[in-house]
């Protein structure tokens, strides 16, 4: 994991310390609302439905132990006793009082934690693959350049405004398990036939309102120039994104406009950058400076010694041997395995982990991966350090903290954002669909024959559920002040599993909250009546198409339905 420098130590307090300056004077009065809304924004705090909501920055997913039980003691101390993992490998806080919020900065920055650039007009948190580092599948380990670029873009002054929030994703292996076409920009890290190091570069992914698959304007571009051509990119964007209409203000609209002259404008700045560079101030990477970085993504000291043989694991049960079919990894290093503890029961939202589970999953951390974790796209928690010796014990301290449940990919593996329960920004909740769901399949059998498959739901269009790139998605909507909710099928995330990123197809107009639990489980019955020896559900949807499960589904309506969102 990267270990923060003297400097970025001392950067972390000084803002803490300097937004509790803004916090006492907004409560004394001496700073109004209005005037302290954007300085709360910049470090991660929102007012939302019933109380504050904190967004903790967790860069690229990795996590270490003492940060995990950092998190446990402001959920105990501060908040109601629990947090929110979500798929931008962030933690949310749902009910710390503002009067409290420097204290819970103060807390975060004692372990080089903050919550800057996690909402706003910006560049946001950076996020990667779960497995960078550890992937048997990887080509370049990405973590080190997505440390640059957190580095990069926290508070630069150019683009601490930008038309609308911005977020890249970067991914370092053949398979994409970051989603990076869904992104504004979309970074993979590959080698050209000489060995050497680029990326491939994709602009204008995104979901909201208009879901778009980016679009690649660059097929290698030499590493020591990755923040150059992004600080091109965004000044293109900075200049001409609009800022008149909220929903029409993310790049992709830009790009989807302009075409090639968004992709000429990018080349011409990023040639005009390196040209009249006469000051040096251009950010082309130095070895030196990678080096530096790339120093803290080291393996971890104790893994330098030959890994010890499996040990076997005699008379075990079903469960365990289903454990290590859906939550155990393939990993890079010979007698290592990288293993997700899930985070997905009944009774809990997706995402949700309380204080307790914090810690115990802290504790896991410390005896069986080196202290380190990360948080996935999926919303759950992997250990990467794993040895295989070690997976029979690892799995009974697993079970006995409740996070072996053998259903990673599975129905009930699913994306939710926390809906209208929470959010002011949502029309319809995602909790109680997600857990009426969940009641429905608790029979692992049958969410084994059922097989892989993505749920994702979202409470509005602004998709933090990510609903357009579930196998199926779930949109709640509002029509006359009730909650409604949007099915489509066929999405796609980029994984190997799923195929090419692409947005699902809506199947008709909305159904009432009480009827989505059943039009799930008939689209379910559908694809298990028509799908062929082995065929998984994404690809019965790709064979046959939506028509079949449309008609099933709209025979469960029993509601008048309002005409379905564009």
């Amino acid at each position: 994991m990267y270990q923060y420098s003297d400097f970025d130590k001392q950067f972390v307090r000084q803002r803490a310390a300097q937004f509790r300056d803004q916090l006492d004077r907004n409560l004394a009065g001496r700073l109004s609302d209005e005037e302290f809304r954007p300085l709360r924004l910049q470090n991660g705090w929102y007012v939302q439905r019933h109380a504050p909501m904190l967004r903790v920055a967790v860069p690229y997913g990795e996590l270490s132990a003492t940060q995990l039980r950092a998190l446990a003691g402001i959920a105990r101390k501060y908040d109601r006793g629990y947090g929110h993992f979500t798929t931008r490998q962030n933690l949310q806080f749902n009910w710390i009082p503002l009067a409290r919020a420097a204290d819970v900065m103060d807390a975060l920055a004692a372990v080089d934690m903050h919550g800057i650039q996690t909402s706003g007009n910006c560049i946001r948190n950076i996020t990667s693959d779960a497995l960078a580092g550890i992937a048997s599948d990887e080509v370049v380990d990405p973590r080190p350049y997505a440390e640059l670029l957190r580095q990069w873009s926290t508070l630069h002054p150019e683009f601490a405004f930008l038309p609308r929030k911005f977020k890249i994703a970067l991914t370092g292996a053949s398979e994409d398990r970051a989603a990076i076409a869904w992104h504004d920009i979309g970074l993979q890290l590959l080698k050209n036939a000489a060995g050497e190091i680029g990326f491939k570069v994709l602009v204008g992914g995104g979901m909201g309102r208009t879901p778009m698959i980016g679009t690649t304007i660059r097929e290698f571009l030499p590493w020591q120039q990755i923040l150059v051509f992004i600080e091109a990119i965004v000044r293109v964007y900075n200049r001409y994104g609009r800022r008149d209409n909220a929903y029409k203000a993310r790049i992709k609209i830009l790009v989807k406009a302009e075409g090639q002259k968004f992709v000429d404008a990018v080349n011409a700045e990023f040639v005009d950058i390196l040209e009249n560079d006469l000051a040096g101030s251009a950010h082309i990477l130095p070895q030196p400076e990678f080096d530096r970085v790339a120093k803290s993504f080291e393996l971890p000291e104790s893994v330098r010694a030959l890994p010890v043989a499996p040990t076997a694991y005699f008379d075990a049960p079903k469960a365990y041997g289903r454990w290590l079919e859906r939550n155990v990894h393939r990993h890079r290093l010979v007698g290592y395995r990288a293993v997700t503890l899930s985070l997905k029961r009944s009774g809990q939202a997706p995402g949700d982990t309380t204080a307790d589970q914090m810690d115990a999953a802290a504790a896991i951390a410390d005896r069986f991966s080196h202290g380190e974790l990360r948080v996935t796209h999926e919303q759950n928690l992997l250990l990467p350090w794993v040895r295989e010796s070690d997976l029979p014990e690892l799995w009974k301290a697993a079970r006995n903290a409740s996070f072996a449940t053998p259903n990673i990919g599975l129905l009930t593996d699913m994306i939710a954002c926390p809906g209208g329960d929470f959010c002011a920004l949502a029309n319809a909740r995602s909790i109680p669909i997600a857990e009426e769901i969940t009641q429905r399949y608790t029979e692992i059998d049958e969410l084994y024959d059922i097989g892989t498959i993505d749920l994702h739901i979202s409470g509005c269009i602004n998709s933090c559920g990510h609903h357009h790139s579930g196998h199926i998605g779930i949109l709640g909507v509002d029509k006359d002040g009730k909650e409604w909710y949007q099915i489509s099928l066929g999405g796609s995330d980029g994984s190997s599993v799923s195929g090419p990123s692409v947005a699902g197809k809506v199947i008709g107009p909305s159904f009432a909250a009480d009827e989505v639990a059943d039009v799930i489980e008939t689209l379910i019955d559908t694809y298990r009546d028509r799908r062929t020896a082995g065929e998984l559900f994404i690809d019965a949807v790709k064979r046959i198409g939506v028509e079949p499960f449309k008609v099933s589904a709209n025979a469960v309506r029993r509601s008048t339905a309002p005409a379905h969102v564009d």
